[in-house]
């Protein structure tokens, strides 16, 4: 099947090594004009993440180019530790440069896969025997299937399923990662009612939290997001106004809400939605095993049957193991609204007994799923 993909992050090019290993003829489509470089740190946890990396053939790549994972310091305004965040609460098993693991993963498909950069879809008008694209710059052209891999603000589901709002949830949050390095005390996390500011060492972006109303800003312009940032930690204490300071000349600046999707379906007609176009949360831990693991099933059952019985398949499996996913605000965790509730987080982290048993639960959920072993199926051996 020609096969058309949305997005060129993580979900999307994990697909695409799937389907191109199975003989589909696969495009990726990407708005940005290139690979997005940096970024946050993601993680994988549990078995069942670590049994998709080890199937797709990059664990040991990942583990190869895996960030070494700290302890993060909580400290109050004069910077003295409050609590201590343990690397294995952040970091997972195993722990990776968003940034790395997209371009390990376009490695890895970039010559059995087209690759569009710097164009979007523009239009979704589906046929009886595909779905006729239109696209911003490109060539309109005809495809079998078209997967939405473009994020929480997923242009597909809009196009295929309704407006944003329908299915996006604003969280009260906004969290910013930008290039204005840190402070030279290791990695620290700043915390004052309703906003955070966490660094790591000297260098490195940082990631900023805030509450905030849902704001109306254009998620493409960097000066209106650095100006939105200094606005909010207008007045913070500690050494935030250094830092602050230090936006003007930032290179790379990222502004996002913190909002979570919900859907009950995840297809319609010839059109699928996978990763945080599907089921996103912010922040909330859980994303990126979500995407890869989505990635193997979906593939894995359009492997076995036709679309319409894979898409019923994939949407019967993920949407429980997707719960993980449709609860919790990262943002209230990580920036709370009074200081009780900054008091309360930080004292979860110095009891070992609930500690532990809230990393079981995270455990629990991250390999909730009875994960089917697709690999006696069209896919070869090799993993290159």
């Amino acid at each position: 099947m020609d096969i058309l993909i949305s997005g060129a992050g993580i979900a999307g090019p994990a697909l695409a090594l799937w389907l191109a290993r199975s003989g589909h003829r696969v495009t990726v489509v990407e708005k940005a004009p290139a690979l997005r470089p940096g970024g946050q740190a993601v993680d994988f946890k549990g078995a069942t993440h670590l049994t998709v990396l080890e199937r797709m053939g990059i664990l040991e790549e990942v583990r190869r180019r895996q960030t070494g994972g700290t302890d993060h310091r909580i400290i109050d305004a004069d910077g003295r530790t409050l609590a201590v965040v343990p690397r294995e609460f952040t970091g997972g098993d195993v722990e990776i440069l968003r940034g790395d693991l997209s371009a390990l993963l376009y490695e890895r498909t970039k010559d059995g896969c087209e690759y569009v950069f710097g164009d979007s879809i523009a239009s979704l008008t589906e046929t009886p025997s595909g779905v006729h694209v239109t696209f911003e710059y490109g060539t309109p052209r005809t495809f079998d299937l078209v997967v939405g891999a473009d994020g929480i603000h997923s242009q597909v589901r809009r196009l295929a399923f309704g407006p944003e709002r329908d299915y996006v949830r604003h969280l009260g949050y906004y969290y910013a990662l930008a290039d204005i390095g840190g402070v030279g005390s290791g990695s620290v996390m700043y915390t004052e009612p309703g906003r955070t500011v966490a660094v790591e060492g000297s260098h490195g972006p940082a990631l900023l939290i805030f509450a905030s109303p849902e704001l109306d800003y254009d998620r493409d312009d960097a000066e209106q997001h650095k100006r939105i940032i200094a606005d909010a930690y207008r007045g913070a204490g500690w050494r935030v106004p250094e830092l602050i300071a230090r936006l003007p000349r930032a290179r790379n600046v990222y502004l996002d809400s913190i909002s979570q999707v919900r859907m009950d379906r995840y297809a319609r007609g010839r059109v699928v939605l996978i990763g945080d176009a599907a089921y996103g949360n912010t922040l909330a831990g859980f994303g990126t095993g979500l995407a890869v693991v989505a990635a193997y099933v979906l593939a894995g059952e359009l492997c076995r049957a036709d679309y319409r019985t894979a898409f019923e398949r994939y949407e019967r499996l993920f949407h429980p193991y997707a719960r993980s996913a449709r609860s919790g605000n990262a943002g209230s965790f990580l920036a709370p609204p009074t200081r009780g509730r900054i008091r309360m987080r930080n004292w979860m982290f110095k009891r070992r007994l609930l500690f532990g048993a809230l990393m079981k639960l995270t455990d629990k959920l991250a390999t909730d799923i009875d994960l089917p072993d697709y690999t006696s199926f069209s896919w070869p051996a090799s993993t290159t």
